[in-house]
């Protein structure tokens, strides 16, 4: 296989320049992969009639969940809430060919490889709490006394479960064991829409945030699973850092205010997450 495996993620759609961004996207070989990391967009339509237009363009998509696409928006037609939405959008992936965290993980064989990618799905505990807190719901308070609050607390809902916490227990829990069934002579691209650990959000401009932000649960998962990248989004502050010898890999695109304070006229969205070994 020739071809580079690329990364994007955070491409909210809803934005009209962001779409006219989307529309910019093109593999630069016939066997590029590209990795879409969560908050395609905010309603059910515009995440899976995005992904089918990349899937038209690319040897293969693969996408995981971002926060805003398990959002029950009111002026969504799609009313499905929790699990039971993020399995509708899982089912649709499938009958477009994109591969989720439900799916086999793919072995790429490209530039970089072989390595295993693996989509993951872990949501947030509230571990990450606000400076000076101690508990869940201190942490909770101090947001909403600086007013930072997530719009996941009003249209992020987690049935069946009881809360988002024990979601996230759920998946970290069933995505550890298929990480740990992996070949262990396999190298891995761990994708996740959250960091997997907490030290990215340490440049957050509001600290409050970080509690929506991922789990404690995965803070080794670089190391343990044998990551050769891990590719995240949802900070909106892409760069490169690295943990432990491990490269993190921070794709998104963002909101259009954000993005043209970074760049000088049209954005490059998609970034090459591995090279030659």
């Amino acid at each position: 296989m020739s071809g580079d495996l690329l990364a994007v993620s955070d491409l909210h759609v809803a934005y009209a320049d962001n779409r006219a961004v989307v529309d910019s996207i093109r593999p630069g070989h016939p066997d590029d992969w590209l990795i879409v990391a969560g908050d395609v967009g905010e309603t059910f339509a515009h995440v899976t009639e995005t992904l089918e237009l990349l899937r038209d363009r690319f040897a293969r998509v693969v996408w995981t969940p971002g926060n805003h696409e398990l959002w029950t928006p009111e002026h969504d037609p799609v009313t499905l809430r929790g699990e039971e939405r993020y399995l509708a959008l899982v089912a649709e992936c499938r009958r477009l060919d994109v591969l989720t965290p439900e799916d086999e993980y793919p072995l790429w064989t490209g530039t970089g490889g072989p390595v295993r990618v693996a989509p993951l799905f872990t949501l947030y505990d509230y571990s990450w709490r606000a400076p000076g807190t101690h508990t869940k719901e201190e942490s909770l308070a101090a947001a909403h006394a600086a007013g930072v609050v997530c719009t996941d607390e009003f249209f992020l809902h987690p049935e069946p479960y009881a809360t988002r916490d024990d979601w996230c227990r759920a998946r970290v829990a069933g995505t550890e064991r298929r990480l740990a069934a992996l070949d262990p002579g396999v190298p891995t691209v761990l994708i996740n829409h959250h960091p997997l650990r907490r030290e990215p959000t340490e440049i957050m401009w509001y600290p409050e945030f970080a509690q929506w932000c991922g789990t404690d649960l995965t803070a080794d998962w670089h190391t343990r699973f044998r990551a050769a990248v891990v590719v995240y989004g949802h900070l909106h502050i892409p760069r490169t850092t690295e943990y432990d010898g491990v490269r993190f890999e921070e794709v998104s695109l963002g909101y259009p205010r954000e993005w043209r304070a970074r760049v000088n006229g049209t954005p490059q969205p998609v970034r090459k997450v591995l090279t030659v070994r």
